[in-house]
């Protein structure tokens, strides 16, 4: 089964003006995004394929990514999950709203997703604590993002392994590898 995703790329950490309390410092190390919106589209359409099982039928699927600094998640974080604090990765799942999809429209248009929003300053961190590159931490928090849109969940332990094993096998495909992973549970 071929799938075919747009990703559609909201670059507010290396694109446009960074707030002065950010940690920019990054910046330095990194003067321009480290995956391109290819590579991206490409991940994406290469995840949506091996979990196509959770998929609903469609043509084609579309979600949105946006990379933001510390600043730009904590404020959704307060809005959306009343956590006045940064997070790594946040998901809106748009196939949570059980909105009406006729088989007309799956047909002609594609299904949204929904939105995955990453914080480039935490990625850094979390690469940095768990010893592998910022590119590899973003593809991780992305794939994580992702399965949250198809409805995917960590609700316990059990379930966080669950979550973390498909997370690495999805890495894996895309020629990523993370060896071990502690996740900070919250």
């Amino acid at each position: 089964m071929d799938v075919e995703v747009e990703v559609n790329i909201q670059d507010n950490f290396w694109q446009s003006e960074l707030d002065p309390e950010d940690d920019s410092s990054i910046l330095s190390d990194y003067p321009q995004p480290l995956i391109s919106v290819s590579q991206w589209q490409q991940w994406f359409s290469q995840w949506l394929q091996l979990v196509s099982t959770d998929l609903p039928p469609a043509a084609s699927y579309q979600l949105s990514l946006r990379l933001t600094g510390d600043n730009g998640i904590r404020t959704l974080n307060a809005q959306y999950r009343h956590q006045d604090k940064p997070t790594d990765v946040l998901a809106f799942a748009s196939l949570e709203a059980n909105l009406p999809h006729s088989a007309e429209c799956l047909q002609s248009q594609p299904l949204y997703l929904g939105d995955i929003v990453i914080s480039v300053n935490t990625a850094d961190r979390q690469a940095r604590q768990q010893g592998h590159s910022l590119q590899t931490e973003l593809a991780w928090l992305a794939a994580h993002g992702c399965l949250h849109l198809l409805g995917w969940d960590h609700p316990d332990l059990d379930s966080l392994n669950r979550m973390i094993d498909q997370q690495a096998t999805l890495l894996q495909a895309i020629d990523l590898e993370i060896h071990s992973y502690l996740p900070e549970i919250v």
